[in-house]
């Protein structure tokens, strides 16, 4: 039966109040969500852990980080959503495999470092350990460069001027790296254009803040090399300071005042930085 047109006109009219009270309570809740989210950023985890029959995962972050909550808020679900497929996937490896009780779980560790602030930005480490079986587990380390300011994050390249030649920034690098394959017996020196190892590009490095003795002021840039990168697994990670004053005049002039003094240590840190 096809209804009267007041009847639909009733029926039109009845639809709209209520897609009307829909609004009216989305826009209450609104502020109730945004102090939600607030909450999570003061009072949320900065650390997580999660163990089944086939992974074991965990994330640890440090204190400081509830100083950015926008930052916060984001990277901890991301972290949390990524290690939840990480398990997933473990899980379905093992099944596969037959699950092979004399192989323990994966495991994966996610540990960000104490971070270095200067008035603009905030940096820290962050440190993958990753076991899916294999000869030995691996440990990729990657950085984290937040803008404050802006209120987003920012890649190694922005740090830079648009255009700047980093070729003299690239051969303090190498020159660096291979000091410090002086003192691990049986590292051999890396080269410009090696065979098979060579000095390293900047554009395929991650890139953190060196603490620094001037308050507010980054010394200089630790750059993270991880095995393999410039020599054979044995030889493990290299994470190697340089002081502002090798890069200063290359810097973009958003962040050029960022940096100014000594680091509190030159050369190679990797032991200062390996997750306690």
């Amino acid at each position: 039966m096809i209804p009267s047109r007041t009847a639909r006109i009733l029926l039109v009219t009845v639809a709209v109040a209520a897609s009307l009270a829909a609004c009216q309570r989305n826009e209450q809740k609104a502020p109730e969500a945004s102090k939600a989210a607030t909450a999570v950023a003061a009072d949320g985890p900065l650390k997580y852990e999660s163990a089944t029959p086939y992974a074991k995962t965990s994330l640890t972050l440090p204190e400081a980080i509830k100083t950015q909550p926008e930052l916060y808020t984001a990277l901890y679900r991301q972290e949390v959503a990524d290690l939840a497929k990480y398990a997933e996937g473990a899980q379905a490896d093992r099944t596969e495999a037959g699950g092979d009780s004399a192989m323990g779980p994966y495991e994966k560790t996610i540990v960000y470092g104490d971070p270095v602030q200067t008035g603009r930005l905030f940096s820290a480490m962050r440190t993958d350990f990753d076991y899916s079986g294999g000869a030995h587990p691996n440990t990729v380390a990657t950085a984290l460069l937040w803008d404050k300011t802006e209120k987003r994050r920012i890649s190694p390249a922005d740090l830079f001027a648009k255009g700047a030649d980093l070729s003299s920034l690239e051969r303090a690098l190498c020159d660096a790296v291979n000091t410090a394959k002086k003192a691990r017996p049986g590292a051999t020196p890396v080269k410009v254009g090696g065979d098979t190892w060579s000095c390293p590009k900047l554009k395929d490095l991650a890139v953190v803040l060196a603490p620094g003795a001037t308050a507010g002021k980054a010394g200089g840039l630790t750059f993270l090399l991880d095995a393999y990168a410039v020599g054979p697994y044995v030889e493990g990670a290299y994470y190697i300071t340089l002081p502002a004053s090798t890069f200063q005049s290359l810097l973009a002039p958003a962040y050029a005042a960022e940096f100014g003094g000594q680091p509190l240590k030159t050369g190679d840190v990797t032991n200062d930085l390996r997750p306690k």
